[in-house]
């Protein structure tokens, strides 16, 4: 369907399904799904576990120096990630670090080296990149663009639902004020703010189930690569 070297490319605000939309669409065109998102969770771990102050920028660059990330598929399940070795699959799903990733991710200096390694693991091509500037920032060039977005309330829903299926109890509207102080805060950062490319298209998942929205994206795809 697509070219060896063709990148696809899906962003999207916290909670709208990218990475079960990622994973699945990567699946179906046998590419391999590339998890930005874990990724900088994992170094905001790794920063606030040493205490890092995102302003002391020598103890920062000495830090992100030191950092090793390794992606690896995990069955149906999220993308396994080490950090250093560590498997910190788990640690870094919370709401709490999704904040921190957002906050981390507005840093010049976590997201050079984050962009940098992201276009390496992208060079060979054949991947779906997800996150929040894939197509406007690491990937320009992406053969084919999706936007994936839907309202605040039914991100929190799915939100709570998978936590609740982790056996993790964690209020509604506690999780709403995350997801939307998130979006505040992703979109109007300086740095790579959270926007669709001008050329993205955009799709609400809000009332279509995961396989209704891979389906418009393959069809997408379909038509693009004629």
């Amino acid at each position: 369907m697509l070219e060896p070297k063709g990148i696809v490319t899906i962003d999207g605000p916290s909670g709208a399904g990218k990475s079960t939309i990622s994973r699945g669409l990567a699946a179906k065109l046998h590419f391999t799904y590339l998890d930005t998102g874990a990724m900088y969770r994992a170094v905001g771990l790794a920063l606030e576990r040493q205490g890092i102050d995102l302003a002391d920028t020598d103890s920062l660059a000495k830090c992100l120096a030191a950092i090793e990330l390794t992606l690896t598929p995990n069955g149906d399940d999220d993308v396994r990630v080490l950090l250093n070795g560590e498997d910190v699959s788990q640690a870094i799903r919370t709401p709490e670090m999704g904040l921190v990733a957002s906050r981390v991710s507005a840093n010049p200096l976590v997201r050079e080296k984050l962009t940098a390694l992201q276009r390496q693991l992208g060079a060979k091509g054949a991947i779906v990149a997800e996150g929040r500037d894939m197509g406007t920032v690491v990937f320009p060039k992406a053969f084919r663009k999706f936007f994936l977005n839907a309202s605040a309330e039914e991100r929190a829903r799915r939100r709570q639902k998978q936590l609740a299926e982790k056996g993790q109890t964690v209020d509604y509207q506690e999780i709403l004020d995350q997801i939307s102080k998130r979006d505040y805060d992703d979109s109007r950062r300086a740095l790579a703010p959270l926007k669709p490319a001008a050329d993205a298209i955009i799709v609400d998942s809000s009332s279509m189930g995961p396989e209704t929205v891979i389906a418009c994206m393959l069809a997408s795809i379909a038509k693009s690569a004629r």
